[in-house]
């Protein structure tokens, strides 16, 4: 039976003292639990920011990667390696700056991954600039007298862009958080999990009392179905984005990895050659 424990890795995250981020490392950990995912099984990868620790600190095949990229290594861990739970974790940049695009052409493939969004709405690890998701009027050190560009919205971008699951939650929530997470990893498909996580350092506007008070917990909407993809749409835009729980999921749609079992493309991995310490210099000297 595996425990919590055997996620920790004794590495000590250096997040700053109340970052939401702990949270989400928790939760993530809770629901390998409750999904008993063996840590030989569990694959966790992060770009680059505060979010990009994220991998580090899960007892599993980890892999950080450059700023924006994680979701296309994620997604050729999983293509390559069917096996394999894989989850990737991004920040504000990571998914909606340098790697908009990438989050975009993810969401199209549906490939099975779970993509957790660390969503603070600053650059934490650049000591506070506005970043895509930051509110109209946000003061930091690159925007003293408030930011002016309207910021992106996450759940609306992937529902238009036809993600097959999509949901959102805060880090302080959990129990919800926990049960999210899990629903995400079981969907056959790509999904997304939006996450407040509060930057307690650099912003000050969007605190864990600001979301206490503006977001609206979406299982205690009376007749709310997740598989309504417009009833999904007008909720976000009702709540300017501001809620929490499964927003959308089409249980109907076909996967990447069985669309290629469809048509006679699946990938098959060679387990007869194990990767070794001279394997990887080798390749590394072709490139000195």
């Amino acid at each position: 039976m595996t425990t919590i424990k055997e996620y920790h890795n004794n590495i000590s995250p250096n997040w700053c003292p109340g970052c939401g981020h702990f949270s989400v490392l928790r939760a993530l950990q809770v629901a390998a639990v409750k999904l008993q995912i063996p840590n030989e099984k569990l694959t966790v990868v992060s770009g680059i920011g505060c979010s990009g620790r994220f991998s580090g600190y899960v007892n599993a095949y980890s892999f950080h990667g450059i700023h924006g990229r994680s979701l296309p290594i994620a997604q050729g861990i999983k293509v390559a390696n069917k096996e394999l739970t894989v989850v990737a974790a991004g920040g504000d940049g990571d998914g909606f700056a340098i790697g908009l695009s990438h989050t975009l052409h993810a969401i199209r493939r549906n490939i099975n991954i779970t993509y957790l969004v660390l969503n603070n709405q600053i650059y934490g690890l650049t000591k506070g600039h506005t970043s895509p998701l930051s509110d109209i009027g946000t003061q930091t050190k690159s925007t003293p007298t408030g930011s002016l560009e309207t910021p992106i919205k996450p759940g609306i971008i992937a529902l238009a862009n036809g993600i097959s699951f999509l949901a959102q939650g805060f880090s302080v929530y959990q129990e919800q958080l926990v049960n999210i997470i899990i629903k995400a990893i079981q969907h056959d498909g790509f999904s997304m999990v939006n996450i407040f996580s509060p930057c307690v350092t650099y912003n000050k506007t969007n605190t864990y009392q600001w979301f206490r008070k503006h977001l609206v917990n979406l299982e205690e909407v009376q007749g709310y179905q997740t598989e309504n993809f417009e009833t999904a749409m007008n909720k976000l835009i009702e709540t300017d984005g501001l809620c929490t729980g499964v927003v959308y999921q089409n249980s109907n749609s076909t996967s990447y990895l069985n669309k290629l079992s469809q048509n006679g493309l699946t990938p098959a991995m060679d387990t007869s050659l194990p990767l070794t310490r001279g394997d990887f210099e080798e390749i590394i000297n072709l490139y000195r």
